[in-house]
């Protein structure tokens, strides 16, 4: 990327040093209209004092650079720039022409200044990543010191209510034997019996004191615990589930469940074991109480938290863990075709030994549209198969019920609008309990016709960059728009995720100005509204989304290698590429993306010096042209010297050719 485009994507903050860098001596104009041929010169050298001639040279060099501008202006009839093109030169001229050394320097400190404010740019953007993994980080191990205290405290009330035991086992003993010889009259004399009177008090005492103190532990566990499960639902987990979302539809983040299931599981073992401690409770209790008895007030009260708290995190566990997807659409989830397999699965984080086995779950379809689910709906979640506890659903079919007439349910919306989900309904039956609790998928689009893929494709992408509700199924009812900015960032993660490159800063720079004209470059919240991308068709009746879905399977069937590789600019139009190529050598070439061609198509142009001196520009290499299997060779002038890339049927002569690799894009 050019070191102007990379300035122009900086923060406000970096763009006000920019600005002041320029002024009416050397005009922003200038740095804008001829960046390509400014950032192609050494202007340390120019500057040079020593190098006058040189610097002339480049004086000059840059006058004509300003005249071609105008002629561009000329032909677009753009009289205001025309205007301002004649005025720049003119003082240029007035300023330069007698010391052309001067405006080198000028060129050459502001390019080294531009260099120091991207360097900052990236430090402060260092700086924010860095501190975002670090807060990250320093999460986790709050997370982890709490789950750590939580089972401390655990272990400390354990041994408590041990110690607990033995010492009303000796109150025991003691209160049965000081009766026995109580009963025996003699056996023990006045003042001896109310030593040992004295004692069993003193030893009473201690024993109530100790069981207020194993009850308020225990509250003050549930309290953690508490805590710590809120964090663990309101916050982990949705930013899970949302960061799974985004996985979804392209993005390469983080959505290993292992830690997250760590957590769950260490609070279920943590919440069990308490159950377990209150049973022990019930056992002392029953074996020895009094009025204010702490552990007959607060027992009641604690198991009934226990247990709420234990549900509450089981009910909240289960969790989509592979949303739906058809085998053979990896990389597009949550679009299903009727009568083709798919799989789905779904996973308990509270992974415990005792549920193996115990927790059945059924899947069901939403009730908007008939569908039969053909294959076994129903499982049982185990630890067999998986890493964590969970039941999976591997040759699940879905089948339209129809209605009178053979009419299929018909809805407000086409069917690619229209949003489905799967329930999950669960029960645990487990040691006389039982929970019955639900989950669902995130909403899907499902397809008759593999030709409603691409659109059914860009309803999934529309709805999970812009909601985290999976039961808003009628969000196409009244679509949202969504911001120039996070479009970009989805629109890339659709090339990444079938090919080593996603887009770069000039190629997004094209699309956003093909879909919001100028306002895209200067604003990244301008927004997009549904009917543009994907329902609304253009001037060459078809949408910017069918338009993109071409060159990506066009991308994916035949020019993988070449995209990889970066040899194919792509996205930019004709008279961004007639300027790109104006003044370059013979031989250098520049492929891009046909934009009235809906199903995808690749265009060459070069330049070749002729009398009238015109950039020349091959045909438009269609998908079905290039499904033919010949093929062409084209010279890609990338750097001396030239390379030759086999693309289809044409052989396209270029002069001067040092060098040719070809790529066999059938292979």
């Amino acid at each position: 990327m050019s070191q102007w485009l990379e300035l122009q994507q900086l923060d406000s903050k970096f763009l006000e040093q920019v600005d002041q860098l320029y002024d009416d001596t050397f005009p922003m104009a200038i740095r804008q209209y001829l960046s390509s041929w400014i950032e192609s010169h050494d202007w340390d050298h120019v500057a040079n004092v020593e190098n006058e001639s040189l610097a002339t040279v480049r004086f000059h060099d840059l006058l004509t650079q300003l005249d071609h501008q105008h002629s561009r202006f000329a032909m677009e009839k753009d009289f205001l720039n025309q205007h301002n093109i004649r005025k720049i030169k003119r003082n240029l001229q007035t300023l330069f022409q007698d010391n052309p050394v001067s405006m080198a320097m000028i060129i050459s400190k502001n390019l080294s200044e531009e260099r120091k404010i991207l360097a900052a740019a990236q430090i402060s953007e260092d700086s924010t990543q860095n501190a975002q993994s670090d807060m990250m980080i320093e999460k986790q191990r709050e997370l982890d010191h709490s789950v750590k205290a939580i089972k401390s405290k655990v272990q400390e009330t354990e041994q408590n209510i041990k110690n607990l035991e033995d010492l009303q086992d000796e109150h025991d003993f003691k209160s049965k034997t000081l009766q026995s010889r109580e009963e025996l009259n003699g056996t023990i004399s006045r003042e001896e019996l109310n030593r040992e009177k004295a004692c069993l008090r003193a030893m009473f005492m201690k024993l109530n004191e100790m069981r207020r103190g194993v009850v308020s532990q225990m509250s003050e566990v549930l309290n953690l615990v508490e805590q710590l499960e809120y964090d663990l639902i309101s916050v982990e987990l949705p930013e899970w589930k949302r960061r799974q979302q985004m996985s979804c539809i392209g993005d390469l983040t983080n959505i290993c469940l292992d830690q997250l299931q760590n957590w769950f599981t260490a609070v279920g073992e943590c919440l069990l074991q308490v159950r377990q401690q209150l049973k022990k409770l019930l056992e002392l209790e029953q074996k020895f109480t009094y009025t204010q008895d702490p552990i007959a007030l607060s027992r009641g009260t604690l198991e009934d938290r226990a247990l709420t708290l234990l549900k509450t995190l089981i009910t909240n566990s289960i969790v989509v863990e592979r949303q739906p997807c058809m085998p053979t659409q990896l990389q597009r989830p949550l679009v299903l075709k009727t009568g083709v397999l798919f799989t789905l699965k779904v996973r308990l984080l509270v992974k415990l030994q005792e549920f193996n086995h115990m927790v059945r779950v059924k899947v069901h379809f939403d009730n908007f549209r008939k569908f039969n689910i053909l294959g076994t709906n129903m499982k049982v979640m185990n630890m067999e198969e998986s890493i964590g506890m969970a039941a999976e659903f591997r040759h699940l079919q879905l089948k339209e019920q129809k209605v009178a007439g053979n009419r299929t349910n018909e809805g407000p919306l086409i069917v690619t609008e229209e949003l489905h989900s799967f329930t999950f309904e669960a029960e645990l039956c487990w040691s006389g309990l039982v929970i019955n609790f639900d989950t669902t998928s995130l909403p899907i689009v499902v397809i008759s016709n593999v030709s409603q893929l691409p659109c059914g494709w860009a309803s999934i992408l529309w709805y999970n960059m812009l909601t985290s509700d999976p039961k808003n199924l009628a969000f196409f009812v009244n679509p949202p728009s969504v911001s120039w900015g996070q479009l970009s960032e989805v629109l890339s993660w659709q090339f990444s995720s079938i090919t080593k490159r996603g887009l770069n800063a000039e190629q997004l720079s094209m699309l956003g100005h093909k879909l919001l004209g100028p306002k895209a470059m200067k604003d990244p919240e301008a927004q997009v509204p549904w009917n543009k991308f994907c329902k609304g068709g253009s001037e060459k009746n078809f949408t910017f989304w069918l338009w993109i879905e071409g060159i990506l399977d066009l991308i994916k069937r035949h020019l993988q290698c070449l995209w990889d590789e970066g040899y194919i600019m792509g996205f930019v139009t004709k008279d961004r590429t007639k300027a790109l190529l104006n003044d370059k050598a013979q031989g250098t070439f520049l492929l891009r993306f046909s934009e009235s061609n809906r199903d995808g198509a690749i265009t060459f142009s070069w330049v070749e010096h002729s009398a009238n001196g015109k950039t020349h520009q091959a045909l438009s290499y269609t998908l079905h042209k290039l499904r033919c299997g010949a093929h062409c060779y084209l010279t890609l002038h990338l750097s001396p010297p030239a390379y030759a890339v086999k693309i289809s049927k044409t052989l396209v002569n270029i002069q001067h050719i040092q060098k040719s690799t070809t790529y066999d894009l059938n292979r």
